[in-house]
């Protein structure tokens, strides 16, 4: 049973509001909230001198891999690693992101998720995000070409049976055959619909808007780009208001510019900040497994040889910072983006904001936006060496 805990003195940031303040943390919920609070504590933490700030812990809701595992891996001690290492971050809880394979290694993947049970020294597993194998050859990036299929509703009826109902997200290329009425069912089961890694029209995307998707997978990047005369799906995602957007802050996926046109035009409540972080994340420079693919990671980013990007090697606690420094935006917009968005998405109501009865997922943070101590489920699972 997690100690309890009472933090004193911080200033707490929601999506809506800034408030200084104290929070009592019992039996992995935030049961108290207020100022001078005198509840005795097996844990105190004073942040009267150090000028910190609480966000609600970050929800990354599109990660493939971290310290040198990965989602595919399809291994409890993959899911392990990730878990235990995201903490460091800020990362409270997470969608374990599949990719483009044999169905095979997918079903794999999907299976080893069902039967993990998060421990409470760890980053949540809230569920899976399946991205592809329904996508555009035109727009694959790096998914395997030779993996990509079409898209069948009796194939993922089983997909959700092995994951055991855990499938919460699903990119898709709408455009593909078969892929809006796959969009159709596959929103009126729950499941959060994001176009991606897509070569759709204007007129296509508005279609699927209609059926169902309500996001979009990382913004710019494996879609078809913008034009005067075809806005394409980045014109669509940008203007339309029924879809979220996934966006990868790291300035090698996005121009700080890009992040700014994002923001202006979005909002806030329009981004959901992600990582789309590969098994590198964490590691030094070197070549890395994705997916059956060779990556070689530099300064400039993981890229494939043929030079596609390969997911990232960004944190959450990175995004947020390099967020702040392209748009100048508010603390609670970065709440927003970094968890209040994703957890309205999958409809959590016991994530995404700091209030009474809620679940104890919060990231401690000093001015310039660093973690400090990371609480999951109202323990303490990393501390900043000082």
């Amino acid at each position: 049973m997690p100690k309890t805990i009472l933090i004193s003195n911080v200033t707490i940031v929601n999506h809506d509001k800034e408030v200084v303040a104290d929070l009592f943390l019992k039996d992995g919920k935030i049961e108290k909230i207020g100022t001078q609070l005198s509840n005795e504590a097996e844990i105190h933490i004073n942040g009267a001198s150090k000028d910190w700030i609480v966000f609600p812990g970050f929800i990354d809701m599109h990660i493939h891999g971290s310290a040198g595992f990965d989602t595919m891996d399809a291994t409890e001690e993959a899911l392990r690693g990730m878990a235990r290492s995201l903490v460091k971050e800020g990362t409270t809880s997470f969608l374990p992101t599949t990719m483009t394979q044999t169905t095979n290694a997918i079903e794999a993947a999907l299976k080893n998720i069902a039967s993990f049970v998060s421990k409470t020294d760890e980053a949540e597993v809230l569920g899976i995000h399946v991205e592809g194998p329904y996508i555009s050859p035109k727009r694959a990036g790096a998914q395997p070409l030779e993996y990509i299929i079409q898209p069948t509703l009796e194939q993922f009826d089983r997909w959700q049976r092995l994951s055991n109902n855990r499938i919460k997200q699903i990119t898709i290329a709408p455009e593909v055959t078969g892929g809006l009425e796959f969009v159709e069912t596959a929103s009126s089961q729950g499941i959060v619909v994001s176009i991606g890694h897509s070569d759709a029209s204007s007129e296509e995307v508005e279609k699927a808007v209609k059926l169902g998707v309500k996001q979009a997978t990382h913004l710019y990047n494996q879609m078809r780009p913008f034009h005067h005369r075809e806005p394409g799906v980045v014109g669509s995602v940008l203007i339309s208001d029924e879809i979220k957007t996934e966006l990868i802050v790291d300035f090698i996926h996005c121009h700080p510019n890009a992040v700014k046109l994002a923001y202006r035009l979005k909002g806030a409540s329009g981004i959901i900040l992600i990582t789309d972080a590969m098994r590198a994340k964490g590691l030094p420079n070197g070549s890395y497994d994705l997916g059956g693919q060779m990556v070689s990671v530099t300064e400039n980013g993981a890229h494939l040889s043929n030079g596609a990007l390969a997911g990232s090697m960004l944190t959450m606690d990175q995004a947020i910072r390099h967020f702040r420094q392209a748009t100048n935006c508010s603390f609670t917009e970065l709440v927003s983006m970094s968890s209040t968005n994703a957890a309205k998405q999958l409809k959590l109501s016991n994530k995404g904001s700091i209030a009474e009865g809620l679940d104890a997922d919060l990231v401690l943070l000093n001015k310039g936006l660093h973690v400090q101590i990371t609480i999951c489920r109202g323990q303490i699972v990393f501390e900043k060496e000082t």
